[in-house]
């Protein structure tokens, strides 16, 4: 599976590459479902680009991404958007439109031959990620699965994350904790793929048995994701995780990088 964040915590103010509205979003979205993107992540934002939960910003970012694309999306939960947990908690009960899945559920023989696909399981079940060092993580992620919205648990490097996942009793048993995003923070080339290495072993010692999306961000983004090919991981492309094709050059949009990613063997 390849994932594009289509934005981040990055605005405008960070490059013209980033999508903010809903109507930038869905153009955004399309372009990139069109270059082999099968999963898309979004920030919701306010018109000055800060992230948002509230459902009067949630809902037409979804509605407008619902529009144009067929595959599953999903949205932040991020303490960016609201750092206090119980109003974290309380905005996501007030959601009017919820993150759209894929509409077709098909068989494995009906999927078109990819590199990339999502997994069945996914396909179905709305998705937003809840960061697990983040205070409040379980509350938010309960108030998610309460919802039918599947979870997609962020376990940071350098961070206590994995290690407040492991005992988790949402972790092992809900059908819904659709995959753990291991998401590499170390930016620096040299030393990110290392920590990817630390990470997954961190990660995987947790026994949670869901699938595993690996990816980087920064300096980091294109090195970490090799690495994750070759283990056969999902993984995660997009402006929020580098504005800059794999040899340095800006990319002009999010589809550029899924292209870029999703090239030939070896590749980037």
């Amino acid at each position: 599976m390849l994932q594009v964040c289509l934005n981040g915590p990055r605005n405008a103010a960070d490059s013209g590459a980033v999508p903010m509205s809903p109507a930038a979003l869905a153009e955004a979205a399309r372009q990139a479902v069109a270059a082999g993107a099968t999963d898309l992540h979004v920030h919701p934002k306010t018109p000055c680009g800060r992230d948002s939960l509230s459902p009067r910003v949630v809902g037409p970012a979804l509605a407008a991404l619902r529009a144009v694309v067929d595959v599953p999306v999903g949205v932040t939960t991020g303490a960016r958007a609201e750092p206090d947990p119980p109003r974290r908690v309380a905005r996501i009960v007030s959601w009017t439109v919820l993150p759209p899945p894929s509409s077709r559920l098909r068989s494995n023989r009906e999927v078109p031959p990819s590199k990339f696909s999502a997994p069945l399981e996914q396909r179905g079940t709305p998705i937003a990620s809840v960061n697990w060092h983040e205070p409040g993580a379980e509350a938010v992620a309960a108030a998610l699965l309460e919802r039918g919205i599947g979870v997609e648990a962020g376990l940071w490097s350098g961070t206590d994350g994995p290690e407040r996942f492991a005992p988790s009793p949402l972790a092992p048993r809900v059908l819904r904790m659709l995959r753990v995003l291991a998401e590499v923070t170390v930016t620096d080339p040299d030393t990110a793929t290392a920590t990817a290495r630390e990470l997954l072993a961190a990660v995987a010692s947790s026994g949670h048995g869901r699938p595993v999306l690996l990816h980087g961000s920064d300096g980091g983004a294109w090195p970490v994701l090799r690495p994750a090919r070759q283990r056969g991981l999902d993984t995660r492309i997009g402006v929020e995780g580098t504005l800059l094709l794999p040899d340095g050059r800006p990319a002009a949009d999010n589809a550029q990088l899924v292209r870029a990613a999703a090239a030939g063997p070896g590749a980037p």
